[in-house]
């Protein structure tokens, strides 16, 4: 799940990524801000969810996926949209642009 807070001094966007914890031992982000490297999610007892907090350009739209226990690739089912990749799938999309 993703959850926006626009600033109105700042010409950023800070994006939370979320994903609540069932069976999952670990989730990483990836995307085109990370150069597609997996940076670990923290783990939040009180919300049952791992989550990864960083700011973004407004108006901007990046890719992403999340990778759970180091093996499954999935998408966010709350993306803004998602965009077709090189391996056949598709990626999430965020968009920093206010609605």
């Amino acid at each position: 799940m993703l959850k926006k807070r626009f600033f109105k001094t700042k010409d950023e966007v800070e994006v939370t990524f979320e994903w609540p914890k069932t069976e999952e031992q670990s989730i990483s982000v990836a995307g085109d801000f990370t150069d597609w490297q997996p940076v670990a999610m923290k783990y939040n007892k009180t919300k049952k969810a791992f989550n990864f907090k960083t700011r973004f350009p407004k108006n901007e739209q990046f890719q992403f996926r999340y990778l759970i226990d180091g093996e499954v690739w999935e998408n966010d089912p709350k993306a803004d949209d998602y965009v077709p990749n090189d391996c056949g799938t598709d990626n999430s999309l965020v968009s920093t642009a206010e609605a």
